[in-house]
């Protein structure tokens, strides 16, 4: 994870969206690390070993167990952020999302489209949404998307794909739309990552064969992920502005 030791985040505020667990609970934590005062949000993971991490650093987290479905208690998180740390938000960091099930085209229906939609679009809509009256003007925001919103995601992954595209053009229309504010809004696009994410849903023998074919040899870590959300969070990335950037090893190029 992060050991920038510059503290370049100092006396900013940062919401991440799912950061409980796995690339959420590094991205939590690296920016914790830089300086950030950081608010979080989980549901099923259990947060306490990242809480205990962050707080060791001096800067108590403010954790809240919120269902990313439930648009009114997401908008209440924000405000509750902004309201605890008494300052506004700098630094939103979307990483709320899943696959939910492996579903081919025949096996879907409506009911499952709407519902991967709804966790991986809606959510950072609503997020994003009430966090924005709450943020300084020129912050940064910072969508966790996936490859699999490039090459269409693996066998039965057309719902999670479609929705992470969908998350990339939101993005760039957010850059867009945000510049008078001076907010930059950019995407990472994780390849496979090892994570329970590809603990749930990735056969093991998958998972080598992928990490065979990737020109790094290796699946790729939560940690590298952090480092490079923290980076665009920053003010070293000052000039880096509706970009989907991939992390995947080589094992794609866009």
């Amino acid at each position: 994870m992060s050991t920038d030791p510059t503290h370049d985040l100092h006396s900013t505020v940062a919401i991440v969206f799912g950061g409980g667990r796995d690339i959420g609970a590094a991205i939590s934590l690296a920016l914790a690390r830089r300086g950030a005062q950081v608010a979080l949000t989980y549901n099923s993971s259990n947060p306490a070993e990242t809480i205990e991490a962050i707080t060791a650093l001096g800067r108590a987290p403010f954790a809240q167990q919120v269902d990313a479905l439930d648009t009114a208690a997401v908008r209440a998180f924000a405000i509750a952020a902004r309201k605890h740390f008494d300052n506004p938000i700098n630094i939103l960091v979307n990483v709320v999302g899943g696959l939910v099930a492996r579903k081919k085209m025949d096996e879907m229906d409506d009911a499952f489209w709407d519902h991967v939609f709804a966790l991986n679009v809606k959510s950072i809509f609503a997020m994003t949404q009430a966090a924005l009256p709450l943020m300084a003007d020129a912050s940064a925001i910072v969508n966790v998307s996936s490859q699999a919103g490039r090459d269409g995601g693996g066998p039965g992954g057309i719902a999670y794909g479609a929705s992470k595209g969908a998350l990339m053009s939101m993005t760039r229309g957010l850059a867009k739309e945000l510049s008078p504010r001076r907010i930059r809004v950019n995407a990472v696009c994780p390849g496979m990552i090892a994570t329970k994410f590809h603990d749930d849903f990735t056969k093991p023998e998958v998972r080598q064969r992928v990490a065979g074919m990737t020109p790094l040899g290796r699946e790729g870590h939560a940690s590298e992920v952090a480092d490079l959300v923290s980076y665009l969070a920053g003010p070293h990335s000052s000039f880096v502005n509706g970009t989907c950037i991939d992390i995947n090893g080589g094992i794609l190029f866009s």
